[in-house]
């Protein structure tokens, strides 16, 4: 696919850390609990880590308890884009930068408290948080 931001292998990987890559280039996940956003509650934006296109506000944040920061929305419509994912035997949609492709987690339509109903399920390894 082609993408605004376009870097080679070598470039993301003198970018970014040996994990933020293995996440954000190569799909991985963040064990559950451990990213540093979890519990961010400030007033803010989250921008993608690898190229840093804003992806989501504070506002949408909410706390799903599913160890992973969770947004009910993007801060725009076009801000991520949404693939099918068969890759653990079951499907699910990847939630991708659309800026640049990386890889932020997982939406699942399985959260009736919010306005959407939806849960984008986001590395916290995969966005930067900016406080207002």
């Amino acid at each position: 696919m082609n993408y605004p931001v376009e870097k080679s292998d070598e470039q993301w990987r003198e970018e970014l850390t040996d994990f933020e890559y293995h996440v954000l280039r190569e799909a991985g996940t963040e064990r559950a609990y451990t990213g540093e956003l979890l519990e961010e509650k400030r007033v803010g934006t989250f921008s993608c880590r690898g190229c840093g296109a804003e992806l989501f506000t504070s506002e949408s944040k909410f706390d799903s308890h599913c160890g992973w920061p969770s947004f009910y929305e993007p801060k725009a419509g076009d801000a991520v884009e949404l693939l099918e994912d068969r890759s653990v035997g079951m499907v699910r949609t990847e939630v991708r930068c659309s800026n640049c492709g990386s890889h932020l987690g997982h939406v699942f339509e399985d959260a009736p408290q919010t306005p959407t109903g939806d849960r984008y399920c986001i590395n916290s390894v995969s966005v930067t948080f900016k406080s207002v």
